[in-house]
């Protein structure tokens, strides 16, 4: 009775993996999308390393917001197949509402901005690593999603290691984050579209 209960256990998470991984596999542009935005808000960042702190804050704000937007279509469409889609909505939802709140008050101080970064680079990290543990059965390098994960952690990490860092430091590490994420965001989309 034991093995049989844990027979129907696990072909129960097989079949919700491979629904998952087939509504990933429809919706392989979400994460190109969100790359790209990553990979454009980090060639600012490099191209403009001595801009004001304000123009940054709107930057990254924008940045989020899009972020945001693509998690929750993201989540709404991986619903049926996922049974943790209410996180990744909230996750996504607080991108939308942060980047909104970003462009209502960019004046916000420089170590609020930091905490906050890190703070969301930490959840996203999570997520990310989460997402790679479910699918690690039903697809090949899932890896790119624990780098993923593992660039936002380590990105946090940075970011409270120091959070009073000059300005110039924290525009740099923002935009290699950036378009590192942005790349293996990319590559990953991609290899969901590449899957028969």
């Amino acid at each position: 009775s034991g093995s049989a209960n844990a027979l129907a256990f696990r072909n129960a998470c097989l079949y919700n993996a491979g629904m998952l991984l087939e509504t990933l596999k429809r919706h392989w542009w979400v994460p190109v999308l969100r790359g790209v935005a990553a990979i454009v808000f980090g060639i600012i960042a490099f191209t403009h390393p001595v801009m004001a702190a304000a123009t940054l804050v709107l930057f990254f704000g924008a940045w989020v917001l899009i972020d945001g937007i693509f998690r929750v279509i993201g989540a709404i469409g991986h619903r049926a197949s996922d049974s943790d889609w209410g996180f990744n909505l909230v996750i996504g939802i607080l991108g939308i509402i942060v980047g909104l709140l970003t462009f209502h008050a960019p004046a916000i101080t420089a170590l609020a901005l930091v905490v906050y970064i890190a703070a969301w680079a930490m959840m996203i990290g999570a997520t990310e690593i989460a997402l790679a543990i479910k699918m690690r059965r039903e697809i090949k390098g899932e890896w790119f999603l624990i780098l993923m994960g593992l660039a936002s952690i380590i990105f946090a990490g940075l970011l409270l290691w120091n959070p009073l860092a000059g300005a110039a430091a924290l525009i740099w590490i923002i935009a290699w984050y950036a378009v590192i994420m942005g790349v293996l965001a990319i590559i990953f989309g991609v290899r969901l579209r590449s899957l028969g």
